[in-house]
């Protein structure tokens, strides 16, 4: 068992650290406040090739691998949970799922463009009673001609109102149960297609929205894979875009121990300074244990699925639900200990502490996770399968 990283790796994971702290790090906040979209580095991140990790090189790809994507999107996210998203909606959950299920003329026409950062993506799956039971959604794309005819919403889309491509999800026939539910490639400029943005208490420069579709014509070439495949590309999606949700957890729950250890070494409270109290140790100590945790549960994932596995179903649900609980837990914990410093908007603990719980709401709730893992130790159903 191997828990080095190359020197490749190492070096990327350097380059992405030195991007953050000059390029997000010192805007962050102000974009947090303002509810600005930073559009030009998400586009600047394409450029250097950060979506295209586990992509071909033919496809404008790196064909790195996941423990590639994983290291990137844990220090952007170490630097803005906002910004973290776009690993999902440029990649995970659009190129990839395309890649995966796509004919080779999708492939083309999509891929480079999403991964270069060239065109917005997004992936709209949850819907107003549609959330966990993603199988409940209502939105139909019924056959008419060569194309289909898209009506419905989808709700708390990331991305949404800037996106330019979004793979979908409708039922085409909903007397065929999830055999009726397919995939589509909707490009987001058609007419019938409208969106709304919605306000968070955290990630606020995130744009996430609802998106309505109204009698929108989709041609024939939309359709992603088979009529009938959208439980399964969907499923299949969300178990990698949730490697990104929990690698953005870590990164995230490391921006808070680095605050509280900052904080720790140069505030002084009766004459020495916070960090010689025990208590303070103590929480700190736990802090970094708990994110080493959620560490190795996250690049195991990413490993397993560099070897092929990408139906890894159990152990990603262990290292979101794990990473994403984690991160609430140092938000917390740092707030405790910066105090008033740390509920003062003047710092970016107080961005974390909001940012943090959407990582056990997000690409499954800490619940559904909990249930997975819980089914399978049981026996009840196999995670992976």
């Amino acid at each position: 068992m191997e828990f080095g990283l190359s020197e490749e790796l190492l070096a990327m994971k350097q380059a992405a650290r030195d991007f953050t702290e000059k390029e997000i790090v010192p805007y962050a906040d102000k974009w947090d406040e303002e509810h600005y979209f930073p559009v030009d580095v998400v586009k600047k991140m394409g450029e250097l090739g950060y979506y295209g990790c586990p992509i071909p090189e033919e496809y404008g790809g790196t064909d790195v691998g996941f423990l590639a994507q994983v290291l990137l999107t844990e220090e952007v996210g170490r630097g803005s949970s906002s910004v973290r998203v776009a690993f999902n909606t440029q990649c995970l959950g659009t190129a990839l799922s395309i890649l995966r299920h796509g004919t080779e003329e999708q492939k083309k026409k999509w891929i480079p463009g999403l991964i270069s950062g060239e065109k917005i993506g997004c992936f709209a799956i949850t819907e107003a009673n549609a959330g966990s039971d993603v199988v409940a959604m209502k939105s139909t794309a019924k056959p008419d001609g060569d194309g289909f005819i898209l009506n419905g919403s989808k709700t708390w889309i990331s991305y949404a109102s800037r996106a330019d491509v979004a793979v979908t999800y409708a039922y085409h026939d909903r007397e065929k149960g999830t055999k009726g539910l397919s995939a589509f490639i909707l490009d987001m400029h058609s007419d019938g297609v409208t969106t709304a943005d919605l306000d968070k208490v955290g990630t606020r420069s995130s744009p996430t929205s609802e998106i309505f579709f109204e009698d929108v014509k989709l041609p024939g070439d939309a359709l992603l894979g088979k009529l009938g495949d959208g439980v399964k590309i969907c499923f299949g999606s969300l178990n990698q875009t949730r490697l990104c949700c929990a690698a953005g957890g870590v990164g995230l729950a490391q921006a808070c121990l680095d605050a509280a250890v900052q904080y720790c070494n140069e505030r002084e409270q009766f004459g020495k300074p916070v960090g010689k109290f025990q208590m303070n140790q103590e929480q700190i100590a736990v802090m970094a244990a708990d994110i080493e945790a959620a560490r190795l549960l996250t690049y195991r994932a990413a490993w397993q699925k560099d070897q092929g596995q990408l139906g890894n179903t159990l152990e990603m649900s262990y290292a979101k639900y794990y990473a994403g609980e984690a991160a609430t837990r140092c938000a917390h914990t740092a707030m405790k200990i910066l105090g008033a410093y740390g509920y003062s908007t003047e710092y970016p603990l107080a961005r974390y502490y909001r940012d943090a719980v959407l990582y056990e709401i997000v690409e499954g709730t800490s619940n559904i996770h909990k249930m997975i893992i819980g089914m399978d130790q049981l026996g009840y159903r196999k995670a992976n399968r």
